[in-house]
């Protein structure tokens, strides 16, 4: 069995074709993230205009055998190198929303 740790600050629920819950990960307490710059570039009708640059990735724990950890897409995207990174899938075909439209759970995971 593959141990998951969950480095995001949400709970991950890993639900079935049924709507039944297979999997549920807490957080782990520790949110691995992307280093973000803003700079703003000008306005758009008076509301400010930012351009993003992403940097370093902050909190990764280093690949551990036997362990895959459960980060968000910019994080999984900033690490092409790293084989021990997935994230929740919230494409349409496994996203799992409530009647609001928020996200509850995914039916898979996504890798690079």
């Amino acid at each position: 069995m593959v141990n998951l740790v969950n480095l995001t600050p949400h709970p991950i629920t890993v639900l079935n074709d049924s709507g039944e819950v297979v999997l549920r990960v807490p957080p782990s307490g520790k949110v691995a993230r992307v280093a973000v710059k803003r700079v703003r570039v000008g306005d758009v009708n008076g509301i400010p205009l930012y351009r993003v640059k992403y940097g370093k990735v902050e909190n990764l724990p280093p690949p551990r055998d036997g362990t895959l950890y459960i980060v968000s897409l910019l994080v999984l995207q900033a690490c092409r190198d790293r084989k021990d990174l997935i994230a929740p899938d919230t494409s349409p075909a496994s996203a799992v929303r409530d009647a609001s439209g928020r996200i509850i759970g995914v039916k898979a995971f996504t890798t690079l």
